[in-house]
């Protein structure tokens, strides 16, 4: 998720200066695709780590729950410790920290010194999902702020559809550790543009503690964190556990994994795009019909993917459904705090990526105690929970 700092300062609208910003923004998509797919790279590797460092697939899964919790206490806290430092300097930190933190991924030698870097990771991936967008919106002038955020978002779909398929394939034919390097080698990329690119971007209002805290005196906002949360929370309680779901319960090869978690991202683009286009007109509506969709899915997964085809074709569905939840969640929480953005967004990132750890985590309880099919109930349960929380909700 991201924070929307401020309202746009009117950059100079010189057409060299406008490019030259353009470009920054499109840099900070492509550390925002690296981030994600940092986050998220473990889900097609659990069997190769899991079997290299000799630890089960359950507790493998901490690669995702140990940055999603790290991430969830950085994003909030991160804006309010920076204060009026220069946002450029904070976020060229952040990238040579998530840099930093995948070659020590690359070189661990156990599963305690690999959730060391993973530790370091959270902290990269909240700070600049907590800055990135705001940080967008401030170089570009006021008509062009929605595409300018919707370019940030669409490096996290991005790193859906090539991000995390790419990091498995290259796992699958080469090595885990291959994997990390890769994705810190475009960390430095980014680094070098971002570098270039960037102007000065102070602070223009710190965020203080007590404007996060008045958050939760209004219900709407309430009502929306509570559903990022139980929708994330449910996706990644099953998710994390993809790879060995697909290949446990729906009978399909180690190999096939990659190509089908393309095909997963591609759907989630179109998911993103259906879910925003109706964000607009009815939000409500579109949240509770994702969390009925995405809760029957996963709910239908051990009855109805027991066979190659039907695990293809629920995953697909499954792609369609979490595509709309990022966008979907932040369209809620924007009409539902339009004087508080900043705040508001930041506590539901925080809450976005707790949901990540903690789905995550409980999933790993689950697959460890019972069978890897289970967390696909578990998931089920958590996301239809989203419509009861909504449903008397009045409309954001």
């Amino acid at each position: 998720m991201t924070t929307v700092e401020s309202p746009a300062s009117t950059p100079d609208t010189a057409p060299d200066v406008l490019f030259r910003r353009w470009l920054a923004v499109i840099a900070m998509a492509v550390g925002t695709f690296a981030l994600v797919t940092v986050e998220s790279i473990p889900v097609g590797l659990l069997p190769l780590i899991g079997g290299a460092l000799d630890v089960s697939e359950g507790t493998a899964g901490l690669m995702v729950t140990v940055p999603g919790l790290v991430a969830s206490l950085t994003a909030p806290l991160l804006p309010v410790l920076i204060r009026r430092l220069d946002r450029r300097v904070v976020l060229l930190g952040l990238i040579v920290l998530m840099v930093a933190a995948n070659a020590l991924s690359a070189l661990a030698y156990d599963f305690a010194v690999l959730l060391a870097s993973r530790f370091l990771v959270g902290i990269s991936i909240g700070g600049f999902w907590a800055l990135a967008a705001g940080l967008a919106v401030r170089l570009v002038p006021q008509r062009h702020v929605p595409r300018a955020v919707s370019i940030v978002f669409g490096g996290a779909t991005a790193a859906n559809v090539l991000g995390v398929p790419a990091g498995t394939l290259i796992g699958g034919l080469a090595s885990w550790r291959l994997a990390f390097v890769a994705v810190g080698a475009l960390g430095i990329v980014v680094l070098v543009a971002l570098l270039f690119l960037l102007p000065p971007l102070p602070a223009e209002h710190p965020v203080l503690p007590r404007t996060l805290a008045r958050q939760f005196r209004n219900p709407v906002v309430r009502a929306g964190v509570l559903a990022t949360f139980l929708l994330v929370s449910g996706h990644y309680a099953a998710f994390t556990y993809v790879s060995p779901i697909l290949q446990d319960v729906s009978g399909l090869g180690e190999g096939t994994v990659s190509p089908l978690l393309l095909g997963f991202g591609v759907a989630g683009i179109l998911g993103n795009f259906l879910a925003g286009a109706a964000g607009e007109r009815r939000i409500r509506a579109t949240v509770i019909t994702i969390s009925v969709t995405l809760g029957v899915v996963l709910a239908a997964f051990p009855l109805l993917g027991r066979t190659p085809a039907g695990g293809i074709a629920l995953l697909i569905a499954w792609g369609l459904a979490f595509g709309g939840v990022p966008v979907s969640v932040q369209t809620w929480i924007l009409k539902s705090a339009p004087d508080s953005a900043e705040a508001a967004t930041a506590l539901n990132t925080s809450l976005f990526n707790l949901a990540i750890a903690l789905g995550a985590l409980f999933g790993g309880i689950v697959a460890n105690n019972t069978a890897v099919s289970a967390v696909l109930l578990l998931g089920a349960a958590l996301t239809l929970l989203t419509s009861t929380a909504l449903w008397s909700t009045r409309r954001a």
